[in-house]
């Protein structure tokens, strides 16, 4: 069975954070936060959302769904999302590979290279 106060804790742990930190990030207490770890209470959705987007990791992922953790675009420019995700795209086609770079590989990084060497 999946153990929600278990995940928090870890999370918190592996982001370096006492639980009254934790709470004065996402607009708790300490006794509040300890209250979720302990699975005594359930945060509310948008307390979840805010410990989602602290530790840099889907919502999904805090309620046991989703194991993967997520890197926040949100920063970005339209521009430097768009390179992003068509590099994610290039990254997950699973159609035979050429030896090497392929035009449109190449075209990725020099897309990238230039959007985020400009300041």
């Amino acid at each position: 069975m999946f153990d929600f106060g278990l995940r928090i804790r870890e999370l918190r742990e592996q982001h370096h954070l006492s639980q009254e930190e934790l709470g004065l990030r996402v607009g708790r207490s300490k006794s509040v936060i300890s209250s979720y770890e302990n699975n005594i209470k359930l945060p509310p959705l948008d307390v979840l959302t805010d410990m989602a987007l602290v530790f840099h990791v889907s919502l999904d992922y805090p309620v046991g769904i989703d194991k993967e953790e997520m890197l926040s675009i949100r920063a970005l420019s339209e521009q430097q999302k768009k390179i992003l995700r068509t590099l994610v795209a290039e990254l997950q086609d699973t159609s035979p590979k050429y030896a090497g770079l392929s035009d449109r590989q190449i075209f990725l990084l020099d897309s990238l290279l230039k959007e985020f060497a400009t300041p």
